[in-house]
């Protein structure tokens, strides 16, 4: 059995409420980020970096209540190398068990030249300046060096030192544009801990974006070469092609000890179920094909791979299902199941709901099992996700017709509750996603972009449920719905609802007419 030290243990930092949520259509609303926060802290993140507190109220309300209700997570603030930005993350923070403010500023000539428009002097004083003041106001403080693999590894190495000295506890080392490669990466790193002479007063951090997918691979990179923490996110949302992927770094070290002989504390049994909350609070649904969480991740449809898995797992899967909270079985429940079989199939998934959600959610289910033949466990997942999302709509849909002819009209009729009063209206379209779409803007009475739209099948058959998929922009502003249903017209319509309800609540504005202009 090989044996645990302090030296191999690898810290795992969350972003996905912070970098995570920059993804364009991914803000979650509080409620969202307390969800996520909670799965987070309870599956044993490390640091979880819950949000910019000078970037809004709403962001700093996150962060402060996020910080009150943690458990076991250090709580993070994120802090541009600006004055008021530290003090607001310090504010934000102080209520958490563990705190800490992680500030930053760009040190790669490209960014010197063209947006801090300063010279390497001047980025010193100011890490050195900075950072004294986050450490006067907490006892953690990290500090990174924006675009620190495009940085000359002599400056970056005088900034490293400089903010160690300043008090500087982590140091984080980012691949902000994803221009790294592994070997690129493993000597950054292994050389700025060797070349600064205060390195080991602080612990290094790889902070990967995934933009030619070597997120994971620089930050493994990063670890081997003396890293001892890791940024990543759920799902590897974030902005452009997201970041290292928290479930990939984890089991990557659990399944490969043999080469990377570290460990995390996190409960990778959880991982299934943080995707699912992560992808449902930003509405960012996961690749089929994602590695560990994927919808595919542990199906065989091959025959070959079907008689290896039959007579020995080990034949296909260098994981098992279990050990990232995934059951191998699926197809268990039908239109004769009942409310304790459901009640268990939904604690068997990860869900634990209130009494009235469940007699929802349950009904939703008694009316898909008339209508589907056979019922999936990502039927009921996204029949519940879909149920739980839907609580504060502010705009609800009643009742919907549509009418369509081969190279003739295609009308919606539409009825729908706006903050609870009824609106009835018409409309003809190009087609009948289109008559729909308009006779909502119609009902509402605004007009936003539509950025999204796509329609897939959760499971495989004529019967399949619809998941629908939109993207709204307004003013500078974007929100995504999803919705899922039998029937591939409803659910567009729901999506799109969802995505409208999502402005409202970023908007704080009446509904009807709120979007207009």
């Amino acid at each position: 059995m090989t044996t645990q030290s302090n030296t191999d243990r690898v810290y795992i930092f969350d972003t996905t409420l912070r970098d995570g949520e920059q993804s364009p259509g991914a803000t979650m609303t509080l409620e969202e980020k307390l969800q996520v926060a909670e799965i987070l802290d309870t599956m044993g993140v490390d640091i979880i970096e819950a949000g910019f507190p000078i970037a809004s109220n709403g962001d700093f309300e996150a962060v402060a209540t996020i910080a009150k209700r943690a458990k076991n997570a250090v709580i993070c603030g994120l802090a541009r190398a600006i004055s008021a930005d530290i003090d607001r993350a310090g504010e934000a923070v102080r209520f958490a068990k563990r705190g800490r403010i992680h500030t930053f500023v760009s040190t790669s000539p490209i960014h010197l030249a063209h947006q801090m428009k300063k010279t390497e002097d001047e980025v010193l004083e100011i890490v050195t300046r900075t950072v004294t003041q986050a450490r006067n106001l907490i006892d953690d403080v990290e500090w990174s060096g924006m675009d620190a693999t495009r940085t000359p590894v002599e400056f970056l190495a005088r900034c490293t030192e400089a903010a160690i000295k300043a008090g500087a506890t982590t140091i984080n080392i980012p691949d902000t544009v994803g221009y790294s490669t592994p070997e690129d990466y493993y000597a950054l790193i292994k050389t700025l801990i060797e070349m600064v002479p205060n390195s080991d007063q602080a612990i290094f951090s790889t902070h990967c974006h995934n933009d030619l997918g070597m997120a994971v691979a620089n930050s493994l990179a990063g670890v081997r070469a003396g890293a001892r923490q890791v940024e990543c996110t759920i799902n590897g949302i974030g902005e452009r092609a997201g970041n290292a992927a928290l479930e990939e770094v984890v089991m990557a070290l659990k399944t490969r000890v043999d080469a990377l002989p570290f460990h995390t504390a996190i409960e990778s049994t959880s991982l299934s179920r943080a995707s699912k909350v992560v992808s449902a609070a930003a509405n960012f649904p996961v690749q089929y094909n994602k590695a560990i969480v994927g919808k595919n991740a542990f199906a065989h449809e091959s025959g070959i791979h079907q008689d290896g898995m039959l007579k020995n797992a080990l034949t296909y899967e260098i994981m098992t299902p279990e050990s990232v909270g995934i059951k191998s079985t699926s197809l268990v429940m039908g239109k004769h199941s009942g409310r304790h079989a459901f009640k268990q199939k939904l604690a068997d998934l990860g869900y634990e709901l209130a009494d009235n959600q469940f007699q929802e959610a349950f009904q939703r289910f008694k009316d898909l099992a008339d209508r589907k033949k056979n019922v999936y466990d990502d039927d009921i997942i996204a029949l519940v996700d879909d149920e739980m999302g839907s609580g504060a709509d502010r705009i609800r849909l009643v009742d919907m017709s549509v009418m369509s002819k081969t190279g003739g009209i295609h009308r919606c009729e539409l009825k729908v509750s706006v903050d609870g009063a009824p609106v009835e209206v018409s409309f003809d379209g190009t087609g009948s996603v289109d008559a729909i779409f308009s006779a909502i803007k119609e009902a509402v009475g605004a007009h936003p972009h539509l950025v999204l739209y796509a329609v897939d099948g959760v499971t495989g058959g004529t019967d399949a449920q619809a998941n629908a998929h939109v993207r709204l922009e307004l003013n500078g502003r974007i929100a995504s719905g999803n919705a899922t249903e039998p029937d591939t017209l409803v659910a567009s319509a729901r999506a799109y609802l969802n995505a409208y309800n999502r402005l409202l609540v970023e908007r704080g504005a009446p509904a009807q007419g709120a979007l207009a202009g």
